[in-house]
């Protein structure tokens, strides 16, 4: 039996020229703009897209151009195919190429009877796993491509990854006293309604910080106070919090590490956002140190964290 193994994300734009089309196909997103009445969806769609493009242009001119994300995705792609020579691995994007539709359509070609879907999400939800999976599914029924199929929904819980990612944590520190530093968990924020109408996401993220607390202090990693902010607010609804801003803003104690939490692959959140816009808040704020963790990106124990995932 032929078997492959798919890796979703949303995805970035791969040129300045792409801004738009990521833009429009996100906020035209059932699951990220919830109303029900697809026209009002695709008008608020519009607005929003044709406000922020420029914006987002510049922010992307900013990081060489285009979204990280695709490149780093790559690399793991090549680095599974090596570790999993009896899959097929493939990668697909929700908003920017490379799509579900041309994903499916290779392997159909390729005659997959069997495929694992595998969210790059650590945590769940409908805005992002949920919409990930229902995109494949969805296109694969319309393709006719009917595999045996195996989903990953989440894996914060797992050993190795945490352990990756406190790894992480201590090559960013390098020989830093973590009792003078501030540790913040940062996650993309989701609109509160959402939560409330029972996302799982939020409890997800505190269960993982929890999880993580407890390998820092096995490893005797012992920061002065450790926290949960959101990053990446927009519009004018309520959204979790607190935010990351005014997490930096409440803080006495002016040096800082931010953990990117629900990031697996860095992109235009990672680099830009946490790495350009708010050290930026931090040094008006008279922070001495602001350090940002690498995600896992194509990591070698990243490599062997997903494989473990198939087992």
């Amino acid at each position: 039996m032929k078997k492959a193994l798919v890796l979703l994300n949303m995805g970035g734009p791969n040129n300045l020229d792409e801004v738009k089309v990521f833009l429009s196909n996100m906020f035209n997103d059932k699951n990220i703009i919830t109303v029900k009445n697809s026209f009002l969806r695709s008008c608020i769609a519009f607005m929003i897209t044709t406000f922020r493009t420029k914006k987002a242009q510049k922010n992307y001119a900013l990081i060489g151009g285009k979204s990280p994300l695709v490149g780093y995705t790559n690399k793991l792609v090549d680095k599974l195919k090596r570790a999993l020579p009896h899959l097929d691995v493939r990668f697909a994007m929700r908003y920017t190429p490379p799509f579900c539709t041309d994903v499916i359509r290779e392997l159909q070609e390729r005659g997959i009877q069997e495929v694992t879907l595998l969210p790059l999400y650590p945590h769940y939800s409908t805005t992002t796993t949920k919409s990930s999976l229902e995109d494949f599914e969805e296109i694969a029924h319309a393709l006719g491509f009917n595999p045996k199929t195996r989903i990953i929904e989440h894996f914060y819980e797992d050993k190795l990854y945490n352990n990756l990612l406190v790894q992480k944590i201590k090559e960013t520190l390098g020989h830093g006293d973590t009792k003078e530093i501030d540790l913040i968990f940062s996650a993309h924020s989701l609109p509160q309604k959402i939560v409330d109408k029972g996302d799982p996401y939020q409890k997800e993220v505190v269960l993982h910080v929890e999880l993580l607390k407890n390998i820092l202090k096995v490893e005797n990693l012992h920061f002065k106070t450790i926290h949960i902010a959101y990053q990446s607010k927009l519009g004018p609804v309520k959204w979790l919090e607190p935010s990351l801003e005014e997490k930096l803003h409440s803080l006495t104690n002016k040096k800082v590490l931010i953990v990117p939490l629900s990031f697996t692959i860095d992109n235009s959140e990672t680099e830009f956002e946490l790495c350009i816009e708010y050290k930026e808040v931090a040094e008006e704020l008279g922070f001495e140190y602001y350090r940002v963790t690498r995600c896992p990106n194509d990591d070698d124990a990243f490599v062997e964290c997903l494989k473990g995932l198939l087992i």
